[in-house]
Formats: structure tokens, C-alpha cells, sequence
């Protein structure tokens, strides 16, 4: 096992998954940003909860991310597979632990259970993209 995962990280290479890691600790950032420093928003924007849209849009992009080196890569379709649902299945591990973060860690900010709804559709969104565009059926 642990020959065939050092075959595949030798494969992709890990310069790959930079654009992920940086934007992983982007969202590192963003969540750990007490609530009092974030920018104050329009009662409409609320009343839409266009944070959960928010919280959708960096999930997605952070799996996207990860599973465009793994597509890209000359791996089996079914590998690929394998490897983009655990990328999603990370990414709703992750919004759960920021969340977590947030609720412990974090002044002025709170666990949301929406968010963290949001947070898991946009690993969803990110593995149905790739699945759609990059993993069809031959």
C-alpha cells in the first residue's frame, strides 16, 4: 500500500498541489479572522445568507484544487475516482474542523451548522464538476 501512495505522489508531484495548499491556508486565514475585523455588510446580503454562497464558492475552489492534479494525472479513471471522492469527502472534514476552530478558537465567531452545509455542497460541486467534465464515461 504504502508503495503504490509514494508511486502516486511521485506521479502527480507535489509542485501540483500548491495552488491547493495556499489556498487551503487562505481559508486558514479567512476563519480565523475574529468576527469584529470582518467587514460589515448590507441587511439584504444577510437576509439572502449570502455567506453560506460564500462558504460554497472557497469550499468548491479548495477541492477543485486538489482534484485537478489527480484528473490531470495518468492515473485509471477509477483511481481518479477513488482520489476525488476522498479530496471531498477532506474537504467536509475540513469545513467541519474550521468550524470548530471558529466555535473554540475565534472571538466574535460562532460553529454554524450552515456553513458547514455550505462548506460540504462545495466539495460536492467541486467532484460532480469534475466528474462531469473530466471523468466521463468513454
Amino acid at each position: 500500500m504504502a508503495t503504490h501512495n509514494n508511486s502516486i505522489l511521485k506521479e502527480i508531484g507535489i509542485k501540483k498541489f500548491i495552488p491547493g495548499i495556499a489556498w487551503f491556508f487562505l481559508v486558514l486565514v479567512l476563519i480565523a479572522t475574529p468576527g469584529y475585523k470582518l467587514p460589515k455588510v448590507d441587511k439584504w446580503l444577510i437576509e439572502i445568507s449570502y455567506d453560506k454562497i460564500v462558504h460554497l464558492g472557497i469550499f468548491a475552489v479548495l477541492a477543485y484544487l486538489f482534484m485537478y492534479p489527480v484528473v490531470k494525472s495518468s492515473l485509471t479513471r477509477k483511481e481518479k475516482w477513488h482520489y476525488c471522492i476522498k479530496i471531498a469527502i477532506s474537504t467536509a472534514i475540513w469545513g467541519l474542523v474550521t468550524e470548530l476552530i471558529q466555535k473554540f478558537f475565534v472571538p466574535s465567531r460562532s460553529f454554524d451548522l450552515t456553513d458547514l452545509l455550505g462548506d460540504a455542497i462545495g466539495g460536492l460541486a467541486a467532484l460532480i464538476f469534475c466528474r462531469i467534465y473530466f471523468l466521463k464515461s468513454s
